[in-house]
């Protein structure tokens, strides 16, 4: 048994209960009455046997002419027989108002169930025993009484009978229908006492009125059913207006992009909203059915057991407002015969077209998370291997080095394979790659449960250890790692002895992970000059570390000499081979050692403070650029890299807005390439930065799209226009089918959000072609230009290629020759045939 069907059980035998009990009570006082009706006051003339009669007539037409209200499959009413009620006990004894009352209420009851026309009868006699009780305890005489004397006993009265009838009936109701008591009470209270107001004004009146002329009697019936319809038409009114809120806040709750959470918000709100005994939605699609009531969900899975609901069915299609989709059925389930209104049926299509809509949002959203997850794991490990990759090693390091409080130290291993390149050249890469594939094994195998094992290419690998208790035990667990690729692999039959050589780094006070990374990278490079297979990182070796330092020593006096300089690689259409674009690229021009790659001092110029100087004079020799080339008849918007720490400065957009000005040029002709990090889709102050300069015509690029982990969240927080598909994608594409999936779905996600994609990294013809065959409109590379200076490249582009100025490759197909697309690429020739702005 259920818990749903245990729980109605219990709801039966409460309701029994309590039923029985009112009509044990009221059995008694029916019984009590008979003697002191019959006996000490019996009808005495044909007037009195006509009051009788009148006043169960009564009570009988205010008990049949109700006010309607549905809940679930139980109908209930809201009558006017207490006025009847009232008036009898004002002018007759309360022996006989009693009887009459059980007798009309009985009379007007006969159609219902025998539960029904129980408690109805109970509970008017105990009403009438009530209000008969409380007029005696005032000393109630009638008549003789004048009007006005009259209403404060008669007031007192009709609170009574108000009181014992919400008493009797709310707890009743509740239990009928499912809901609390409180909740209940408080459901039209204030039409409940409007209506009290209403009837006890009546009341009083019709008093009156009698006090005058007892025959009046007879105009009484016609004057309380004039009123009643009016009343009831008032609540017809409120119960739709208050079906039509429910509806908005119910289709509101919809607005989800989960899809457990919108069945099971519908669910609940369709059984609030149509007062079902129990809801069920049926997805086809997906072969998943979900049932429940108000209280909740009570089963969720492919094969649904029949319901325990055994009554009327009421389904309605999800097929949304155009009809173009049939995801299912939503079916309402009543325990007994119900009709719906033909508002509730409005209602009704009206709900199930929201929750269409509602489960074609959360499809396509978990959709999206699914392709967000592929190129999460595409982006973070290496596609022969499996292992994690280069990107998904620093990030990972990061958060261990970040954590101060985590236990033990934290060091690298990196090992290279000795003579690798023989195995290529001497058995062929295919061979290479099963090498590649067992020593990865052998590594996984011997590392342990913490620590991550990755390949960072070719044949280089890492393990990062964490959570050692001394740097000593970094050599020990590093003497495993090679241990473990001791034995010689077997290869088609042959047994190949692999060699290798590893470097040891313990995490740095300072320069995170890329710091570790090179300590190590420099150990494992002294393990082979000095034929160990293992090194540890030792400072008093680190040529390179010393050289590091002074040169961040020298940054100040290099900003002030206008030393930094700007190259520019030129953006190409790949169809056309024409330049639409340049990104400019920075590099240091040093006095002594020549021209100094970024890498080696952008990390010492974002921690010296002069970021901001540095960033400005690279914006302004782009820009200085991008205005010569117009001048020369080649308008190129110029793309400049930004550092994620100008983006936490909120003066960062004022700037670059200033120098646009100053070289009086449009804000649509600079792109601003933002690098894939956690700090962009954590902090709000850069989304107020990219969204002032977005808004202000600037344009921004994701660069290295599809190498982090929040490539898809990024993109939901900052509107970019252009995603540049990360050059090691483009490297391994020919080789790896992995590579190829997430440049063809980066592709299809730019085309789905309008987006320019670029590509980096096109070295070769094979990939450029392989890439607009792909519908990649434009990329950059050697194959096209290396970064040259600013008038290099406007030499270059009034050269052209093949007698076409502005044009640095040649084009793929002759002008005017019909290019057949790919079948399912045909909706997206946009990035195809169109020339994108970066």
């Amino acid at each position: 048994m259920t818990l749903s069907q245990r729980r109605e059980i219990e709801t039966d035998r409460r309701l029994r209960l309590l039923v029985g009990l009112v009509v044990v009570v009221a059995t008694v006082v029916v019984v009590a009455s008979l003697p002191g009706a019959l006996l000490r006051e019996p009808p005495r003339s044909a007037y009195d046997v006509a009051t009788l009669t009148m006043l169960t007539f009564m009570i009988a037409v205010g008990t049949l002419v109700k006010a309607r209200i549905r809940i679930r499959s139980t109908t209930q009413s809201i009558s006017w027989n207490e006025t009847a009620i009232v008036i009898g006990a004002a002018i007759m004894s309360v022996h006989w108002v009693v009887l009459c009352t059980a007798v009309g209420i009985a009379l007007a009851s006969l159609r219902l169930s025998p539960i029904k026309i129980a408690f109805g009868v109970g509970k008017n006699v105990l009403v009438a025993a009530g209000a008969g009780t409380v007029l005696g305890l005032l000393d109630w005489t009638w008549p003789g009484q004048h009007p006005l004397v009259m209403l404060a006993p008669l007031g007192i009265a009709y609170l009574v009978v108000a009181f014992v009838d919400d008493l009797l009936a709310i707890p009743v109701i509740a239990l009928a229908s499912g809901t609390q008591v409180r909740r209940q009470f408080r459901t039209n209270l204030d039409l409940r006492i409007a209506g009290f107001a209403v009837r006890f004004v009546v009341t009083a009146c019709t008093l009156a009125i009698l006090s005058v002329d007892p025959r009046l009697l007879l105009a009484v019936p016609p004057l309380v059913l004039s009123l009643h319809l009016a009343y009831s038409t008032r609540i017809r009114t409120r119960t739709e207006q208050h079906a039509w809120q429910r509806l908005a806040r119910a289709t509101d709750a919809l607005n989800v992009v989960d899809l457990d959470q919108v069945l099971t918000t519908a669910v609940t709100e369709a059984a609030e909203l149509f007062s079902a005994d129990e809801v069920e939605i049926e997805l086809r699609d997906r072969r998943r059915t979900v049932r429940g009531n108000a209280g909740g969900i009570a089963y969720d899975g492919a094969a649904p057991e029949p319901s325990t609901v055994d009554g009327r069915v009421m389904p309605v299609a999800l097929e949304g407002h155009d009809r173009a989709v049939d995801l299912g059925v939503l079916r309402l389930r009543f325990a007994g015969p119900v009709e719906l209104s033909e508002r509730e049926q409005y209602t009704l299509r009206t709900f199930a077209s929201a929750l269409c809509t509602a489960v074609r949002n959360a499809q396509a959203y978990a959709e999206l998370a699914r392709i967000a997850d592929e190129h999460a794991y595409a982006a973070t490990h290496d596609a022969l291997t499996g292992l994690s990759n280069r990107r998904h090693l620093l990030d990972e390091g990061t958060e261990q080095l970040a954590n101060r409080h985590a236990d033990g130290v934290t060091a690298l291993v990196l090992i290279d394979l000795n003579h690798f390149k023989e195995v290529n050249d001497t058995l062929g890469h295919g061979a290479g790659d099963r090498v590649l594939t067992q020593v990865a094994d052998r590594l996984r195998g011997a590392a342990r449960p913490d620590d991550l094992v990755a390949r960072l290419g070719g044949d280089e690998f890492a393990v990062l250890l964490r959570g050692l208790p001394a740097p000593a035990i970094a050599a020990h667990r590093a003497e495993a790692l090679l241990a473990a690729l001791h034995e010689p692999l077997d290869l088609d039959g042959m047994r190949i002895s692999v060699e290798a050589s590893g470097g040891i780094a313990v995490a740095p006070a300072s320069g995170g992970m890329p710091e570790l990374l090179r300590r190590a990278d420099v150990a494992m490079y002294q393990a082979k000059r000095t034929g160990q297979r293992i090194a540890t990182y030792a400072p008093t070796r680190d040529t390179a570390d010393l050289g590091r330092l002074t040169l961040g020593g020298e940054l100040p006096r290099a900003v002030a000499d206008h030393e930094f300089t700007v190259n520019f690689q030129p953006i190409v259409d790949l169809g056309s081979g024409e330049v639409i674009g340049a990104e400019a690229l920075a590099r240091w021009h040093h006095p002594t050692h020549g021209m100094i790659d970024p890498l080696r001092f952008l990390e010492a110029v974002e921690r010296s403070g002069l970021l901001p100087a540095f960033a400005e004079a690279i914006l302004d020799q782009a820009l200085i650029a991008a205005g010569s080339w117009r001048d020369a008849g080649f308008d190129l918007p110029v793309s400049v890299n930004v550092s994620p720490r100008s983006l936490l400065d909120a003066r960062f957009p004022g700037a670059v807005l200033a120098r646009l000005r100053a070289h009086d040029l449009p804000p649509d002709r600079l792109v601003l390439e933002l690098t894939e990090t956690l700090t962009l889709s954590q902090l709000d102050v850069v989304d107020r930065v990219l969204s002032r300069l977005r808004d202000s015509g600037v344009r921004l690029a994701l660069d290295d799209f599809g190498t982090g982990y929040s490539s898809l969240s990024l993109l939901s927080r900052i509107p970019v226009h252009e995603l540049k598909i990360d050059r090691s994608f483009v490297t391994a594409m020919e080789s790896t089918a992995e590579a190829a999936a997430v440049i063809r779905s980066t592709l299809d996600l730019g085309r789905s959000l309008d987006l320019t994609v670029v590509a980096e990294g096109v070295e070769s013809e094979p990939q450029r072609r392989a890439l607009w065959e792909l519908g990649c409109a434009a990329g950059q590379g050697h194959l096209f230009a290396r970064p040259l200076p600013s008038g290099t490249l406007l030499a270059a582009l009034q050269r052209g290629a093949g007698g076409r100025p502005g044009a640095l490759a040649p084009p793929l197909h002759d002008a005017g020759a019909v290019i057949r697309l790919p079948g399912r690429r045909t909706g997206g020739g946009r990035n195809r045939t169109a020339t994108p702005a970066p």
